[in-house]
């Protein structure tokens, strides 16, 4: 197959991490015997960008299962883990992607994914998009739609069909429920923290957590925060979530309030220069930071960069940087998403919703390629609850149902 990898000989490794999702997702499995028989995605060229480790590794191998042509490419320069990418190429699907690319590297590797005339774009953070519209615009021809998994990359696709520049249809994967409800809540909050834990072993218990952004994202970072002890302020600038952090039990102010006291920081908002050079200098010695959001633009690190007197490398995945002669401050993974960069992600349980929901928005558009007008669509609500039930009963849980009586009620206008 033609791929960009590192090394081949790392696949037994890929696929003993593959299988391991594979017996944790059954909404996956489940996906994956459907597909080998219905094969939705028969002639279909899909390009998927996703944060390249088993989990993806997996849904990737699902819709091969469809009869889609996979081209593969990560969405982060340091959550690709080569071993996957070998598991994925020895399986016959095309990768271009490796750890610690560089910034050419990376671009290369998006380019070589979309030179491909593909149907349909699977991405996470909106790069594929956004290559495709600037630097492949002879291609959209070729696109059906697309899928989009995060926060930032929704963010991405408003602003340009804002514009006037968005294309072609994108599925906003990340605003169903079964997606930002469970993913970004209770995946996030656990992926940090198993991130931020492994990275520094130090305790979290009686310590000053300062989590930037209250979304849902932000609740269970916080959340987390809390049930390891420690003493959590979050920043906002949104007034209403603000309130939600408050009434939730935790402190609010400003980040130049919080710089001096917090003892880690978990940056988590989607924007840029969160934390900068006014709060590394506010900063208590042996304070550490870490980004949870997609860029890695949270922290301001060309400006750290430039005003550190001294730097050393602390430990694998962290960084110090001398603010002053006394005072030193420490950076997770470079600044990157530190549930990834320095982890393994989301559990396998929460991506098997997260997939689920991509997998079928991808089968969604196929489906409907000719009744497409909207360029920004919701996932159906069918979908939604088509996961929701499977999950639910994936743990064992049964539910009430509606009698005919309530659903005419529930129906009606009269009292």
């Amino acid at each position: 197959m033609n791929s960009e990898i590192r090394d081949i000989s790392l696949a037994p490794s890929g696929e003993h991490k593959i299988d391991w999702v594979k017996k944790n997702c059954p909404l996956l499995r489940h996906l994956e015997t459907e597909f080998s028989q219905t094969k939705p995605f028969d002639g279909i060229k899909i390009a998927l960008s996703i944060h390249l480790e088993a989990k993806t590794a997996y849904l990737c191998k699902v819709l091969a299962a469809g009869g889609a042509q996979m081209y593969i490419t990560g969405s982060n320069p340091l959550s690709t883990q080569d071993d996957v990418a070998a598991a994925l190429v020895k399986a016959g699907l095309s990768v271009f992607a490796w750890y610690n690319s560089t910034p050419k590297e990376y671009e290369h590797h998006i380019e070589k994914v979309l030179e491909n005339d593909v149907n349909i774009i699977i991405d996470d953070g909106g790069d594929l998009v956004h290559a495709l519209h600037t630097k492949f615009p002879e291609k959209i021809k070729y696109v059906i739609g697309g899928c989009e998994e995060t926060t930032t990359g929704i963010i991405r696709l408003i602003a340009a069909e804002k514009n006037g520049e968005l294309k072609f249809p994108m599925v906003l994967v990340n605003d169903a429920d079964c997606k930002h409800l469970f993913d970004n809540r209770y995946g996030t909050g656990q992926s940090v923290w198993d991130g931020i834990n492994r990275t520094t072993n130090l305790i979290v218990a009686g310590k000053h957590v300062v989590v930037a952004g209250y979304g849902w994202c932000g609740k269970g970072v916080a959340m987390r925060a809390k049930g390891l002890g420690a003493r959590v302020i979050v920043t906002e600038v949104d007034p209403i979530k603000a309130i939600e952090a408050v009434m939730d039990g935790f402190d609010v102010m400003p980040m130049a309030e919080a710089a001096p006291l917090g003892d880690f920081f978990v940056t988590v908002t989607g924007c840029a220069h969160v934390i900068t050079e006014e709060h590394f200098r506010l900063m208590k010695n042996g304070a550490i930071l870490c980004n949870a959001g997609h860029f890695d633009v949270e922290i301001d690190m060309k400006r750290l960069r430039e005003i550190a007197l001294d730097t050393i490398d602390q430990r694998k995945n962290i960084t110090g940087y001398q603010i002053s002669k006394e005072n030193w401050i420490y950076i997770l993974a470079e600044g990157r998403l530190v549930n990834l960069a320095a982890g393994d992600g989301h559990p396998a349980e929460i991506m098997d919703m997260s997939f689920a929901i991509q997998a079928l928005s991808a089968k969604y558009l196929v489906e409907h390629a000719k009744e497409l007008t909207e360029h920004l669509i919701a996932v159906p609500r069918e979908v939604d609850l088509d996961v929701a039930r499977r999950k639910i009963s994936y743990l064992g849980k049964t539910i009430d149902t509606l009698t005919p009586e309530q659903e005419a009620y529930l129906n009606s206008s009269a009292v």
